[in-house]
């Protein structure tokens, strides 16, 4: 581990939901596959090393240089949209980078790491550490419940709607506003769950209330 701040990477960063509230004491390093995602991130995230390449190669190669990782692959193929899809005659396979960077890290990472996605239409094929606003979790540290308050129904929720819950108000010119927007993790779990990885690291957890919520 590095002596220094802890080396965070942050793979299919998005515009950064999960990094919003994270405090500038550690080193990020984001990856995201689109620029105009990237650059949306790095006007909201001015202080993080922003990389424009595939997160799945690039964790393969770079994952002994961090202290803590936190993957959110690709969500729709493992989505419960995928059951309706199919009666459209659409069908696809899921996307198994999910489950291959989950035994990848759990078997050679010696930091912290986190992997995300939606609750799927399956059984999941590795058990997750805990499900969290519908998402699950799956990590090599303990992550304690927590709950988000929200007065709205996501599958319908304007980007303005989406904006004031995640606090994020994206630059003029992105495009796919609610899409992304959509895709975040909501800061406070994201705050959440790298408070809890930290814990681990020190050897306690601290109560810390959170919008509202207290852990």
């Amino acid at each position: 581990m590095s002596e220094g701040k802890k080396r965070i990477l942050n793979l299919y960063a998005g515009v950064g939901g999960n990094r919003k509230l994270w405090s500038d004491e550690y080193e990020v390093t984001a990856v995201e596959f689109e620029q105009y995602i990237a650059d949306a991130y790095k006007e909201l995230n001015p202080n993080d090393e922003v990389i424009v390449s595939d997160a799945h190669q690039y964790l393969i190669e770079n994952f002994q240089k961090f202290d803590i990782i936190w993957s959110s692959p690709p969500c729709p193929s493992h989505s419960r949209a995928s059951t309706s899809l199919s009666g459209w005659g659409v069908f696809r396979y899921p996307d198994m980078k999910l489950y291959e960077e989950i035994i990848f890290l759990k078997h050679f990472f010696k930091g912290k790491f986190v992997v995300e996605n939606v609750i799927p239409y399956y059984e999941t094929l590795v058990k997750p550490t805990i499900e969290i606003d519908r998402h699950l979790f799956w990590s090599n540290f303990p992550i304690t419940p927590f709950n988000v308050e929200r007065n709205y129904d996501v599958s319908r929720a304007t980007k303005e709607v989406l904006a004031e819950h995640h606090g994020i108000t994206l630059p003029e010119k992105t495009k796919d506003k609610r899409k992304l927007l959509r895709n975040c993790v909501t800061p406070s779990v994201g705050l959440h769950i790298l408070n809890c990885a930290m814990g681990d690291f020190n050897k306690k957890f601290e109560t810390q209330t959170l919008f509202g919520n207290e852990m």
